[in-house]
């Protein structure tokens, strides 16, 4: 089970494009928003989640937490205490910790960047605690994965896929897309 957490104002690229491309992989993929059931994003689009945050389940069935970027989704996702409580069960049983633009400044002010390479959106870089900065595209450090923004959607998707299903599967569903890079 992956979760992909929606706070009001998230960046709707960087949430769906990787749902879009684990669900292809055949990944069991919830969306979940924080409050109620709907989450309005960025640019006014509003995503009826799968579930809300307080129906989920902290167990062995969890494979990673995806938390997506945008202004304020991303300060919305910081302020939740269960976003937290997920946050923390995927890194204390290894499980993947991925989050893309602005996001990854939550795991720097919980200090889970600590001699981590990671990256973000420009700007942020300061939020990083501690972490090895990379002005790469998407980065992936032990078991956390980070990227700069919306341009590399399907690109952190790919790699949190491969990640869970394998290269050969993550790159034959990219070539499916006629992904081209």
């Amino acid at each position: 089970m992956v979760y992909v957490f929606l706070a009001d104002g998230f960046e709707e690229i960087e949430a769906l494009a990787p749902v879009d491309f684990l669900r292809r992989a055949g990944v069991d993929v919830k969306t979940v928003a924080i409050k109620d059931k709907t989450a309005v994003g960025a640019h006014n689009i509003t995503v009826n989640a799968d579930v809300n945050i307080n129906n989920i389940a902290l167990n062995d069935d969890v494979e990673a937490v995806i938390l997506p970027g945008g202004m304020p989704g991303s300060q919305n996702l910081y302020d939740n205490t269960k976003v937290h409580e997920a946050i923390d069960f995927a890194n204390d049983n290894n499980k993947l910790v991925c989050a893309i633009c602005a996001a990854p400044f939550i795991l720097g002010r919980k200090g889970l960047l600590n001699g981590r390479e990671a990256t973000c959106f420009p700007g942020f870089e300061n939020e990083l605690s501690g972490a090895i900065v990379k002005n790469e595209g998407v980065v992936k450090s032990e078991n956390i994965i980070t990227a700069q923004g919306a341009g590399v959607a399907w690109e952190f998707g790919e790699r949190i896929a491969r990640e869970l299903v394998g290269h050969e599967k993550s790159q034959k569903i990219l070539l499916g897309l006629q992904w081209k890079k």
